[in-house]
This record gives C-alpha cells, structure tokens and sequence, in this order.
C-alpha cells in the first residue's frame, strides 16, 4: 500500500470520528510518518501532548498535539487491505482517546488496545 493510499485511510478514519467528538478536539494535529522510533519498531501510533483533561488556565499559546500514525509497523503485521483499514482506523480512535485523557488500560478493555 503506497503511503497516499494509507494517508486516505487515516483521513477516512478521521472522519468517522462522530462530529460531537470531533467538535471537542483542540490543537492537535494528525500526521502519518512511514516509521516509528528505532526504540519501539512495532509501534502504530503516538499522542504526543497535554491531554484535554490535563489543560488549566496555564495553557495557552502551545504547540499542537501531535498523533502520528505509523504506516510501516501496521503494513507489517496486516495480511489484508480490510485489516490495514480495521488496524488504521482502531489505532487513530486509540490516539484519540489519548488526547481526551483515556489511558491504555481502559482503552484496552474497551477494546481498542
């Protein structure tokens, strides 16, 4: 899968987000990079930021949160277009959620671990 074709996925995944959640995000971007950090090769996505939970009176004027989706690592363990677009779509909820303050544990027992 070509790296346009897996950004239209995340772009796709994006946009299934329902609007009064997407409403709510704030400063954060949503970038695809092709591979994650040598330190963690099997890693799909990453929030990098200050939480919506987690912001006070003190935040103002910061950069961006970042959600960076990692092409290669879920290229690597899908044997299917339809699992890319489960694994793609799954993973950007997952960064998501991060940016609301949903820590992996009760990600993972919703099921989006």
């Amino acid at each position: 899968m070509t790296r346009e074709e897996f950004e239209e996925l995340v772009a796709e995944a994006l946009d299934r987000i329902p609007p009064e959640l997407t409403r709510l995000m704030d400063n954060v971007a949503v970038f695809v990079e092709d591979e994650p950090p040598a330190d963690d090769p099997q890693l799909l996505g990453l929030y990098e930021g200050t939480p919506l939970t987690e912001r006070g009176e003190w935040y103002a004027g910061v950069l961006p949160d970042r959600i960076t989706i990692y092409r290669g690592p879920t290229l690597r363990m899908c044997e299917s277009r339809e699992e890319v677009v489960e694994e793609t779509e799954v993973t950007v909820v997952h960064e998501i959620a991060h940016h609301f303050g949903i820590d992996d544990a009760r990600l993972h027992a919703l099921g989006y671990g």
